[in-house]
């Protein structure tokens, strides 16, 4: 799979122009605020639509326009895959088609390119809320996961209804009507996280040691629901289902005082740990972890979302490097870089302040610039 074109239209500050692009990838020099992490956002667009800045759809508009168009062209063994995605500001509706057809459901058209991107700013899954680590869950589970992009949104639409009781102080037999969609569904992600971080905890183990140069750390799922805390990955669904079911009759009143549903995948999160060097003692990386920990850490976790994805679809992902080696030390900077060359054969597409920054594949990926959102060759 490589991205072989793209075709922007009112993305950000990006010019209106078509990019065609080498098969190995490219790599995009420019200084900071001229559009390099735009063009990388616009290409994950196509993989997830939305940003994985976080922003809103109407923050990737360009200023005094109401509409922006993204269009790649992905290139596989088995033929072109056309995907587009477009946003109107004034109608707020999105737009997305695969080979000119709308899919019935957005979610149809999830991972059709197949991209993951590495990004300065995925400290924050490590250093940030439980929110962060619940997100990047999400995503990887909905590229990969049969199903559970489903779960995902029944889940949603069933917890929205049931906090909007709670806010209103409905009675309790009231509430209580949803507590079976709300077991049902959430059994099901939270079965569906736990079995993927049990599967990855060792790859992302050894992937933190090769990055650190023997640097340890650890993920562990973290259910809200304390009597599956260290075995949700060994059992399905139906086993969760009444542990689920008991511990929101133990926080009814919790509940109530509170106006909001207070037991569920909602409420998980990602524990990493990582042990001191100088104690030998394993401590939680959000609270303690140093940067250089919590930067390894989530580059560790990218890895192991780009070798889901390899595994899913049998191929290799598209690899997105926007500036990652700008708060890393050299050593950290040539073993992510080792890693590139090794084990991800796809193409690569970077941003680098200056060529100096610039060795993936050996330095020999085609230069491009950028200029107030206009792209070009170097």
């Amino acid at each position: 799979m490589f991205l072989s074109s793209i075709q922007l239209r009112n993305f950000r500050n990006l010019a209106d122009q078509r990019l065609e692009f080498p098969a190995q990838g490219v790599a995009l020099v420019g200084d900071n605020g001229q559009g390099k992490t735009n063009l990388l956002e616009a290409i994950y667009y196509l993989e997830i639509f939305r940003s994985f800045r976080g922003a809103a759809d109407e923050q990737l508009v360009r200023f005094g326009e109401e509409v922006f168009r993204v269009e790649g062209e992905a290139r596989t063994p088995e033929g072109t895959q056309k995907v587009a995605a477009a946003f109107d500001r004034r109608a707020k509706r999105k737009k997305v088609t695969v080979n000119g057809s709308e899919p019935e459901r957005l979610g149809d058209a999830l991972g059709t390119v197949g991209v993951v991107v590495f990004s300065p700013s995925d400290v924050a899954i490590v250093a940030g809320s439980p929110g962060e680590r619940r997100r990047f869950l999400d995503i990887v589970l909905s590229l990969t996961a049969p199903g559970y992009l489903h779960a995902l949104q029944k889940y949603r639409q069933v917890l929205a209804q049931r906090n909007a009781l709670l806010r209103r102080a409905a009675p309790t037999l009231v509430v209580s009507a949803w507590d079976d969609g709300l077991v049902t569904w959430g059994c099901r992600l939270i079965a569906a996280r736990a079995r993927w971080v049990d599967e990855r905890a060792a790859a992302f183990a050894r992937h933190v040691r090769g990055i650190a140069d023997g640097g340890a750390a650890t993920i562990a799922y973290e259910p809200s629901i304390p009597a599956y805390a260290e075995q949700a990955a060994a059992l399905d669904p139906d086993q969760l289902g009444e542990a689920f079911t008991h511990e929101l009759g133990r926080s009814r009143d919790r509940e109530s005082r509170r106006g909001m549903t207070l037991v569920g995948p909602h409420r998980d999160d990602l524990r990493i740990r990582g042990r001191d060097i100088a104690t030998g003692a394993w401590t939680d990386l959000r609270t303690f972890g140093s940067g250089g920990q919590q930067r390894t850490a989530a580059i560790a976790l990218r890895m192991i979302e780009a070798e889901t994805l390899r595994e899913k679809a049998a191929d290799e992902p598209i690899i997105l490097l926007d500036d990652v080696f700008a708060e890393l030390d050299p050593g950290r900077s040539r073993r992510i870089l080792e890693w590139v060359e090794n084990e991800e054969g796809g193409q690569v597409i970077l941003t680098a302040p200056k060529e100096t920054d610039v060795e993936v594949r050996g330095g020999a990926l085609p230069r491009w610039s950028i200029r107030d959102g206009v792209v070009s060759p170097l």
